[in-house]
């Protein structure tokens, strides 16, 4: 069986590093692989101009794999790691959402790890790298991932609110959601599913349990949210998890929960020399995550650093909740003309600074100790940066030079 790899990502990497001797060795295709070699493996790495579908009896995509490559028109034989693992996948729950999924994923394996939980996928370990023999595997799992999924299904899939992101990618919102709704029609009768209500009606042979918000969903799982330390926006991804747990375990672990530390780069709160307050949200790369943030801190003035690679979403409606703040708008990355035009069509005050030391140090210039500085970009990274926690490390840095 010959498997063609698509893109070297981590998940593509770990498949080849980890597998090789079963099923090796493997051709990867990369563009930027200009000429054909080996790696030290003796796995194949080769142009994408160079595949021939006759010669592949599998191929498998990193999940963010443009779905509009000339690879993937060309595959015969597509699947997902997800798909490839599911043989010898355990009992799984599946977690995805715009907001809050890699979050609900730390907290839930932080709850049912004393079952032989362990947690993968989108959260950082690829499903090559995950024993096979443990209890329970916990995914963080992408529009990609279930773009590309069609065997696979967990026997929990929790659903966080959906809000317009990776459009580009996708092609439309529409297409965006039917990905992430996509696993409900192979779930069956024994499996369980916790969605919003919007889309309650989706079928599946799974059974449902839907939600309005956060308050709804504690009320459906007899979750008494006065015990939680957590707030909004991590009230819902601490409630979630504990319906994980409920539903799993019958138990709801209050304390277990609330010693659960909150990873970097969310919401993550830092004092300057003159002891005013700074924000690195730079994990917040949509509007529902930006609108979150600003809710947090609606009763001071917000010195909001926006921009990136806006990903074609459109971001009217997030400059149009703004306009309920005391807020003032830095406008950084690919995207800051387009930031200073939504923000002159809102009437919201805008600084050019494109670059992210430059808005840090123009809000330095601005900033009272009763106020708050944040950087929730509501935008990806990529266009100036390696990845969001580059960009939210270098937001550090120059707060501490300050």
């Amino acid at each position: 069986m010959k498997i063609s790899l698509f893109g070297y990502g981590k998940t593509t990497r770990a498949i080849a590093e980890n597998l090789v001797d079963k099923f090796g060795p493997f051709d990867i295709y990369d563009d930027h692989f200009t000429e054909t070699k080996k790696d030290t493996l003796g796995n194949l790495l080769l142009n994408p101009n160079d595949f021939d579908d006759n010669l592949s009896d599998i191929e498998i995509p990193s999940p963010g794999f443009p779905p509009k490559h000339k690879l993937i028109q060309e595959a015969k034989n597509l699947q997902s790691e997800y798909d490839f693992f599911y043989d010898v996948m355990p009992k799984s729950v599946w977690i995805s959402g715009t907001n809050g999924k890699t979050t609900t994923t730390q907290m839930a394996t932080h709850l049912l790890s004393h079952i032989g939980a362990v947690m993968g996928g989108n959260v950082g370990t690829p499903l090559a790298e995950l024993n096979p023999y443990e209890k329970l595997w916990i995914l963080e799992t992408s529009s990609f991932t279930l773009h590309y999924t069609h065997k696979a299904k967990p026997e929990i899939y929790a659903l966080l609110p959906i809000s317009p992101d990776h459009l580009s990618w996708h092609g439309s919102f529409d297409n965006y959601v039917q990905d992430k709704l996509s696993v409900l029609k192979r779930m069956n009768e024994c499996d369980v599913t916790i969605l919003p209500k919007i889309y309650a009606n989706t079928p599946t042979k799974a059974h449902k349990i839907s939600y309005e918000d956060e308050k709804d969903l504690a009320v459906k799982f007899g979750i008494d949210t006065e015990k939680i330390s957590f707030k909004s926006p991590f009230l819902l991804d601490a409630i979630m998890a504990l319906a994980i747990e409920k539903i799993l375990l019958d138990t709801l672990s209050y304390e277990l929960l609330n010693s659960f530390v909150m990873e970097k780069n969310k919401l993550e709160e830092i004092k300057d020399s003159q002891n005013r307050l700074w924000v690195n949200d730079t994990k917040a790369t949509n509007e529902s995550a930006v609108m979150a943030a600003l809710s947090r801190y609606k009763d001071k003035k917000i010195h909001l650093i926006i921009g990136g690679d806006d990903k074609g979403v459109d971001l009217s409606n997030l400059f149009d909740f703004m306009k309920g703040f005391d807020i003032e708008l830095y406008a950084i990355g690919i995207s800051t003309e387009k930031m200073l035009d939504y923000a002159k069509k809102a009437n919201l005050k805008a600084y050019k600074c494109e670059v992210l030391s430059k808005a840090v140090n123009e809000i330095s210039n601005h900033l009272r100790v009763n106020e708050v500085a944040l950087l929730s970009p509501a935008c990806a990274s990529l266009d100036q940066f390696n990845s969001y926690a580059e960009r939210g490390k270098v937001f550090k840095e120059c707060v501490n030079k300050i």
